[in-house]
C-alpha cells in the first residue's frame, strides 16, 4: 500500500552546519589551436558539438530519472530506523507477561529507505517496510488494525514531524501469522540552503506501544520455548560478561 506523509515545515534554518558533498566542475578554455586564425577545426568542433548534445541530453527536463534509490544526490541520505522500544508489539491480557495471555503481536521485521535532492531542492524520501504480524491465544476476531507511526527529527532528536498510519490485517482462516508490507512515498524535508544535508536529519518509526509494551520491549524480553515444559516462558537476554 502506498501512502504520503505530507510535511507542512518551516525551512531549517542555517544552524545545519554540514556541507554537501557534491559539486559541479567547469572546464577552463585553454588557448591552442586546432585551425588557421585560432580558429577550431573540424574535428574539435564536432567533438565540442557532441559534449554539448550529451549536456543537453543529460540535463533536459524531458531526461529520464534515474530510480530513487540510484540517484546522486549533493549528500547522504537522513539516517532511517526502528526505534528499539517501538519496533515490537505485544498484547498481554490483564498485562500478564505469559504465552497464554498473549493477544496480538506485530514485529517490524524490516526496513528499506532511499532519497533525493539536489541543489536548495528539499529532501524526498520513501520507504518500505515489511510486518511480520502474529495472532495468540488471546487474540479476539481475525483482523486488527495495527497503528504505526513516521517521525522525522533533527541530529539533536527533536521532533520535527509526526504521523500516524494504520495498517488494517485480516488473518485467514487457521492462520496465525501473516506478512505485510507498507509504502510510504511522501516525506519532504525543506533545505534552508546548499549546506543543508540530509545527514543532519533522522526518520524514526515504529509502534504505537503502551508504556508496558515499550518496557517489555526495551528489556529485550522474547518468548523463549522451554523443551521440558508445555509452556514457554519469558526470559530476558543474558547480561554482557
Amino acid at each position: 500500500m502506498r501512502r504520503h506523509f505530507p510535511l507542512a515545515l518551516v525551512m531549517i534554518a542555517c544552524w545545519f552546519a554540514i556541507p554537501t558533498t557534491a559539486a559541479l566542475a567547469q572546464g577552463g578554455g585553454g588557448g591552442g589551436g586546432g585551425g588557421h586564425g585560432g580558429q577550431p577545426s573540424q574535428a574539435d568542433q564536432e567533438k565540442e558539438d557532441a559534449a554539448k548534445k550529451k549536456k543537453d541530453d543529460e540535463w533536459s527536463p524531458d531526461a529520464n530519472l534515474a530510480p530513487l534509490p540510484g540517484a546522486h544526490n549533493a549528500g547522504p541520505c537522513p539516517f532511517v530506523k526502528v526505534l528499539y522500544d517501538a519496533g515490537r508489539y505485544v498484547e498481554f491480557k490483564d498485562n500478564k507477561v505469559s504465552s497464554s495471555a498473549v493477544g496480538f503481536t506485530g514485529e517490524i521485521q524490516n526496513l528499506s529507505a532511499g532519497c533525493m535532492y539536489k541543489a536548495t531542492d528539499p529532501i524526498h524520501i520513501e520507504m518500505e517496510l515489511l510486518f511480520g504480524l502474529g495472532r495468540g491465544p488471546q487474540a479476539v476476531g481475525s483482523t486488527k488494525d495495527y497503528t504505526y507511526w513516521v517521525a522525522v527529527t533533527d541530529r539533536n532528536r527533536d521532533v520535527i514531524a509526526k504521523q500516524y498510519f494504520t495498517l488494517h490485517a485480516v488473518f485467514p482462516a487457521g492462520q496465525d501469522r501473516i506478512l505485510m508490507t507498507d509504502r510510504i512515498n511522501g516525506i519532504t524535508i525543506p533545505r534552508a540552503n546548499t549546506t543543508v544535508s540530509g545527514g543532519n536529519f533522522e526518520v524514526l518509526v515504529g509502534f504505537e506501544v503502551t508504556p508496558e509494551m515499550a518496557d517489555f520491549n526495551e528489556q529485550g524480553k522474547r518468548f523463549r520455548v522451554n523443551a521440558a515444559a508445555t509452556t514457554a516462558s519469558v526470559q530476558a537476554p543474558p547480561a554482557p560478561q
